[in-house]
Parts: C-alpha cells; structure tokens; sequence
C-alpha cells in the first residue's frame, strides 16, 4: 500500500465510531499498536490516580531534572531537547555510538505524579495560555504560584511555532499522542520505547553522575523519519510530540561503574545544517553546524517512536 493508500486507512480507523474513550490507556494501547509493547514512561504514569492532579510542579530545568524544549542557549529554536544540560555526557557524536564507548551520565526522571488522563477527561479542561486563570480555577491553583507560572510556560512551549520539516503536538491523553503518531509517520506499525534502568546497584542515587560503558547497541526503525514526545510539567500528562526527518535512533545498552545497568535510548540528528550556531551541542562537541550528525540521549520521561523494523 502507498503512503496515501496507508494515511487514508488510519484516518478510517480514527474516526471510525468506537467506545475508545471509555476504554482504559492500556486496553487502547493494545488496540490501536497491537505490535508495540507499552513503554515503561508511559506504564508508570498510567499506574498514577487519575483522579488526583499535581498541583506541586517545578520547573525541571531550573532544578536540574529536566530539559529545555528549545535545546539552546540563545534564544533559536532547534530540534535537541535539552536534559540535564550541565552534568555529564549530554551530546555525543556519531562515531561513539558503538560497544565499549564511556559516558558520564545522570539518569533521573522529572519525578511526576501528573497522571496520563484520558482524552474524555482532557477535553473538558481548556488548554490555552489564554485560558490560563480559567483553567487554574478549575484546577484550584492560585495564579501567583510557581505551580502556575509552569503551566503558563508550558501552555506557551506548546503555541510556539513549528520547526522546518516538522510537524509538532502538544497531547493531553495517550488517545491523542497515538493518532498524532500514526498519522505523522503514516503506520500504525510503530515501535515505542523509552529510556529505562534495568538493574539498579545498592547504593545507587539519583540526581547523581555516574561513569557508564556502552556493552551493545541496536538500531531502531526502518527510516530516518522518527516523532518524539517530550513529558512536560503539567498537573495532568502532556507530551510536546513532534515529528524529526533525517535522524537515526538506537538502543543503548550501557553498564555503570557501580553496577546500574540501562537501556538508554539515543537518537543522531544527521542534518544540523539550519540549527543555531550558539546550540549547546556545538559548544560541547566543538563542532560546527552541518559538519556531522549530533547525538544525544533521551531522558527516563520521554518516548520515542519509530517506523519497526
């Protein structure tokens, strides 16, 4: 089937009328991705009381957890979504992505208790920063609280504008990453996966860096064309997804000097050609923009999905 042929199909299969709404996430999951096994970022927040929102948010990049939407230090939107950007091995380059590589790496995850809600629930709650007080009130956060101030700054994240050569989608339910996901990479045969600790040693501390070894790597997808969706704070689930061309992802698997064993998931961006030139990664790898594919890996929150093998 061509690409039409394939987007047409998904589109009758989205809109086809069915009780999917009222089904739980993962009985959705299994519907619609049959081939795909769930993520572990997407089960433990399915595992949160969707009745209960997290009104205690923070600002992850100001408390070393998380990542910047727009990946640089300027102020130029570019397609690497900053994690944890002053500690450890960050970006890397191409030629690293092989067994026996050292990193130096913090795996910590935003540490939400924001449940992955379902789209029925998500539509009754406005989403727009032009909506802001109303959807505090609703969600009883006082305007003047730091709380508040996140979610503006997230509303704002999600209204910016598209990068070239992407399409981009701020989902409020695991129904609405789904579709996006499947209509962006034309299939509904997609692999979803995610950064995940395995084996933690005895003594093992978040927030802290340790030494790691790259003991084996497999490639992910069958095209150069991947989505990702980044896990915002939020008092509910929201993941700013967006589509990236030109891009190679792997399974990572890497052992620590302490015995922490991870499945980390990294993707190489091959075309840096229109990013800014002050992006961290150039200042980092002492590269230039568009002479080689920069790595990097993604954080424990985030899913990345491919076209399967």
């Amino acid at each position: 089937m061509n690409h039409i042929g394939s987007v047409l199909a998904l589109c009758i299969i989205l809109i086809t009328p069915t009780a999917t709404h009222a089904l739980g996430n993962r009985v959705y999951w299994h519907k619609m991705l049959p081939n795909s096994p769930i993520p572990r970022a997407i089960l433990d927040l399915d595992e949160l009381d969707k009745e209960k929102f997290n009104v205690d948010l923070y600002d992850p990049v100001n408390n070393g957890f998380g990542y910047s939407i727009n990946g640089y230090v300027s102020g130029a939107s570019a397609p690497v979504h900053v994690h944890d950007v002053f500690n450890g091995t960050l970006f890397f380059l191409e030629k690293d992505v092989n067994p026996g590589s050292k990193f130096q790496l913090r795996f910590t995850k935003m540490a939400s208790s924001s449940p992955l809600i379902s789209r029925l629930q998500a539509n009754t709650i406005p989403f727009s920063s032009n909506k802001l007080l109303e959807i505090l009130t609703r969600i009883q956060v006082k305007p003047t609280s730091a709380t508040a101030s996140v979610m503006n700054k997230t509303l704002i994240e999600c209204e910016g504008p598209t990068l070239d050569g992407e399409s981009k989608h701020c989902a409020t339910s695991l129904e609405s990453m789904v579709e996006f996901i499947m209509l962006s990479l034309g299939t509904r045969d997609v692999q979803a996966s995610s950064t995940t600790i395995t084996e933690k040693s005895g003594n093992f501390e978040a927030k802290k860096t340790y030494n790691f070894a790259s003991v084996g790597v497999h490639a992910l997808g069958r095209d150069e064309l991947v989505a990702a969706c980044h896990l915002q704070p939020y008092p509910y689930a929201v993941f700013y997804c967006h589509t990236t061309e030109k891009t190679k992802a792997y399974t990572i698997a890497l052992e620590g000097n302490d015995g922490t064993k991870v499945e980390a998931i990294a993707v190489c961006h091959c075309d840096t050609s229109k990013w800014n030139p002050k992006h961290l990664s150039f200042q980092v790898l002492k590269v230039k923009p568009g002479s080689v594919p920069v790595c990097h890996f993604m954080p424990e929150d985030d899913v990345l999905w491919t076209i399967r093998n």
